[in-house]
């Protein structure tokens, strides 16, 4: 290889390196080693969540691959934490931080060894949007690698279950419709091995959308977890990464308009979390793409809904990796016009190169995939919405929704704990409008997600019956009418800090309109003599996170 095209050079070449040399050989380097690309394979591994308890293992064929193709990897950790153990408590308030601290940390590792490339696996929600995010900065040859999605779990009834369900069983048993025994059963059988939640959530959402991106392997998205197609995949992408240095194609050549408008794209026809807006804007930041809301709402609008997957719909990955996964869907997509198929990806072909000998996901039949001309909704499921409440946006994800709007009187809780306490206490009834607030990117600080606040609400049956704001967020896992990513949130002084109890809040998703039936000259009146509240936290990670972080409506990025 060109030593023009080596960075690792300026941590191994020549005679003033041999002490760098001398150190890389006692963790088993040789001499030809110094000739090969050093790539950088960040391994963020952790037994705390099923996510990531296996990719020690993925992370030794990607070493493998690395070797095959004439590379030397050098595996290195990165922290982890799991959305779904860190729901309904204080501990949410680190899941988005860990995106950025993730992002920071592989940057701090590529860019002090100068590594040639970058391998990135990951399992967990903010795993994915971090690592790239990672790449984006660095600008380095790089390919992601998924952890693959969990397989399903089985109740004692013979249902296929998942980690939504073990959420929806509390709420179950809190309106008297399920036992601790039946809770019990559930939460045993939810979470059945290795891999990432299985419906459409947030970590299949955004596995799904890098693969569109063209920053994974064909198949990434969709190869389960426990599976020997998931260690081929690995292995592959070590070695395709060898000829991306020889080529010099870099993530900056990838991460482009056109291929945010496919990662989109993709979101929307599979149904994905609202989580993606948050992450692809901070994928685009770190990238230097212009991207904006505007742009998700100018795709949601001309994008259907094709995918009867959890949690709106009946089906997980799993289903979908055995009718032909992701691959055949962006086949489908394809043939239909709606994707850009002349966007270059880590195979070093183009999309539409991928796939041209991918059969279309519409082949056969299968119930998994709904046609383009019968689709689950016609329109996107995730809506941007404004109004005098949400002067930036806020976000709607109305998929499966018979209803798409509401009007009533708002019940304002500060913060999920009150929130939270008023449903278990059945004091949320039909045709309220719940207000939490105070949970935004430097009020919580944060932004958690309230999966376990939503799970609740479907678990009682008031799913449709009520509609639900914050300046926080949701889980991939959430259904209901719900709006998150209220922007300016509370903390800084947003429309939304003025809300009080009964004010007649509007949500419609058809209208796109997030609104207070106040005048605005009646909102600023109530501003009057409040004062911005000091950061919950003013030390660490989060006092940092806080001080630095800026709106949601930009992705929630610290850079």
């Amino acid at each position: 290889m060109a030593t023009e095209k080596r960075r690792s050079l300026l941590t191994t070449g020549g005679m003033g390196r041999a002490p760098n040399r001398a150190m890389l050989r006692a963790v088993g380097f040789h001499d030809d080693d110094f000739d090969r690309p050093m790539i950088g394979v960040a391994n963020l591994h952790s037994d705390i969540t099923p996510c990531n308890a296996h990719l020690n293992r993925l992370a030794q064929k990607v070493i493998e691959g690395i070797r095959a193709g004439g590379g030397v990897g050098q595996v290195f950790g990165a922290p982890t934490a799991s959305d779904g153990i860190m729901m309904g408590h204080q501990g949410m308030r680190y899941s988005l931080v860990s995106r950025e601290v993730i992002a920071d940390s592989i940057e701090v590792v590529c860019g002090g060894m100068n590594h040639d490339g970058l391998i990135a696996l990951g399992g967990c929600d903010k795993n994915m949007p971090g690592c790239v995010m990672a790449m984006a900065r660095l600008n380095i040859p790089s390919i992601f690698v998924y952890g693959g999605s969990i397989l399903p779990g089985v109740s004692a009834h013979g249902q296929e279950i998942d980690i939504v369900s073990i959420f929806e069983a509390v709420g179950q048993f809190q309106a008297g419709k399920m036992d601790e025994k039946g809770v019990h059963n559930v939460e045993c059988e939810a979470c059945p091995g290795a891999g990432a939640c299985g419906g459409m959530y947030t970590a299949n959402t955004m596995s799904s959308a890098i693969e569109a991106m063209g920053m994974s392997l064909p198949y990434d998205a969709s190869n389960p977890a426990v599976s020997s197609a998931k260690d081929r995949e690995a292995f592959l992408a070590g070695k395709f990464l060898i000829p991306l240095i020889e080529r010099g194609i870099k993530p900056r050549d990838l991460i482009t308009r056109k291929s945010l408008e496919n990662a989109y794209t993709f979101v929307l026809a599979l149904g994905g979390s609202t989580n993606a807006v948050l992450h692809l804007l901070a994928i685009a930041r770190e990238a230097e793409v212009p991207w904006t809301l505007a742009d998700f709402d100018r795709l949601g609008d001309k994008v259907p809904d094709l995918a009867d997957l959890k949690p709106s719909g009946q089906y997980v990955m799993h289903d979908l990796h055995k009718v032909g996964g992701t691959p055949a869907v962006l086949r489908a997509l394809l043939d239909a016009g709606l994707m850009h198929g002349d966007c270059m990806t880590v195979t070093g072909k183009t999309l539409a190169e991928n796939h041209k000998d991918v059969a279309s996901i519409y082949r056969r039949e299968q119930p998994v995939i709904k046609p383009i001309d019968k689709p689950m909704h016609a329109r996107g499921h995730i809506v941007i919405l404004k109004g005098n409440l949400a002067p930036e946006g806020a976000v709607a994800k109305v998929s499966g929704l018979k209803k798409r709007s509401i009007t009533g009187p708002a019940k304002v809780f500060d913060g999920e704990e009150a929130c939270f306490a008023a449903i278990k206490e059945r004091r949320i009834v039909p045709g309220d409008v719940i207000v939490m607030r105070g949970e935004g990117p430097v009020g919580g600080p944060g932004m958690r997600e309230m999966l376990s606040v939503t799970a609740a609400l479907s678990g009682q049956g008031l799913g449709e019956q009520i509609g639900l704001i914050t300046d926080g967020r949701f889980s991939g896992g959430t259904r209901g009418l719900v709006v998150g990513h209220v922007a300016p949130e509370a903390w800084v002084g947003g429309p939304i800090a003025a809300l009080e109890n009964g004010d007649k809040v509007t949500i419609d998703a058809d209208r796109k309109e997030l609104s207070v039936a106040l005048s605005e000259a009646e909102l600023a009146k109530r501003m009057i003599g409040k004062t911005l509240p000091p950061p919950r936290e003013a030390r660490g990670v989060l006092g940092k996170y806080a001080r630095t972080v800026r709106s949601a409506s930009e992705g929630a990025i610290t850079s």
